[in-house]
């Protein structure tokens, strides 16, 4: 295991400057998770990790060591890529003890390594088939273990979850959260899905146009975003974003806050309640309604034109058409500049 260290991190691409100056701190045995929209930049700075790419500018160093003129296959990390990448001509085993065979491991090494990544993981019963007899899960778990027998220091994920269908990804997130609390070591992946980055996560890195734009806990990222970007990128359905002029005339007072023309209000949709329009913070006409059993996602529209979801425990009882009105608890609401769109505290 080692920790990793990035220092005014660059790359550019001829002109083009793609990654501005990134620098992270992530500690021994943490699980980060990259996330951001495509062409954020994210995969980018996971393949410099990797030695697969090279860095234009500054450092980068796994425990103490920098690794910025060391080649891939010599860095201590392994990556799983969004495509399993696995010979077809070979068996699990022998996809699993390739890389190894290459370093001239010994074979009762190589046999140990293999059983005990695929004890792990749950596939000894597939060692001898091909992977054209496996399912998208069952293969992309021995790319996971090809990984896993070459005892890394880091490993990194480039989006390996996002060729399963809906149930397999839940299923093979869980056993990357149970490999990571087994092996406990340090892991980077990379994900576009923000639900993957707050279920898996240790520290959370929002990467927006090859900057980072905030970094922390997922909770603390959900609580406390420090600019609207984040604020709308974490969390599920995104927050709803206000001017002033669409919210109510209480609003300032039940908020507790001077509402200004020059400032975004953000209130999440699961934090909507339903209330008599006399109390309300913000009033809609019913658009639509997404029942998801469980849940119901409401689609309003306010008088001045804004949309918005109330995330509600059962579908509302008005027609398509009709006013609804919602409160908030004052702590639950929060604030940006609409200019710079950075966290106003309240």
């Amino acid at each position: 295991m080692a920790s990793l260290t990035l220092r005014n991190v660059r790359k550019r691409y001829e002109a083009a400057e793609v990654i501005h100056g990134v620098d992270l701190d992530i500690e021994d045995g943490e699980f980060v998770v990259f996330v951001g929209p495509s062409g954020c930049g994210k995969s980018t700075l996971l393949r410099m990790i990797a030695g697969l790419e090279e860095i234009s500018d500054g450092s980068i160093s796994i425990g103490e060591t920098e690794v910025n003129e060391v080649a891939a296959s010599k860095r201590g990390v392994a990556m799983v890529f969004q495509t399993y990448a696995l010979y077809p001509h070979m068996t699990v085993y022998k996809n699993m003890a390739f890389g190894l065979k290459q370093a001239k491991t010994p074979a009762d090494e190589i046999d140990r390594r293999v059983r005990a990544a695929a004890d792990i993981l749950q596939i000894t019963d597939y060692l001898d088939r091909s992977p054209r007899h496996l399912s998208g899960g069952q293969r992309q778990r021995v790319a996971i273990g090809r990984a896993i027998v070459r005892d890394p220091k880091v490993f990194l994920f480039d989006e390996p979850l996002s060729n399963l269908d809906a149930a397999l990804r839940v299923q093979t997130r869980l056993e990357i959260a149970r490999l990571h609390e087994r092996l406990k070591t340090t892991m980077i992946y990379v994900t576009h899905d923000q639900v993957e980055a707050m279920t898996l996560a240790d520290k959370i890195v929002v990467l927006r146009d090859g900057v980072i734009e905030q970094v922390g806990s997922p909770i603390a990222l959900y609580e406390k975003p420090q600019n609207a970007f984040v604020a709308q990128f974490i969390g599920s359905p995104k927050m709803n974003f206000f001017a002033a002029s669409d919210l109510s005339k209480k609003a300032s007072k039940i908020l507790k806050t001077d509402l200004t023309d020059d400032m975004q209000i953000g209130l999440r949709p699961e934090h909507m309640q339903v209330c008599k329009a006399a109390d309300a913070v913000v009033t809609g006409t019913l658009e639509l309604v997404e029942n998801l059993g469980e849940v119901a996602l409401v689609h309003l529209i306010t008088d001045t034109g804004a949309s918005f979801i109330a995330k509600t425990e059962k579908p509302p009882k008005e027609a398509k058409g009709e006013a609804i009105s919602f409160t908030i608890l004052p702590e639950l609401a929060h604030y940006f500049d609409k200019t710079s769109g950075h966290r106003i505290e309240s």
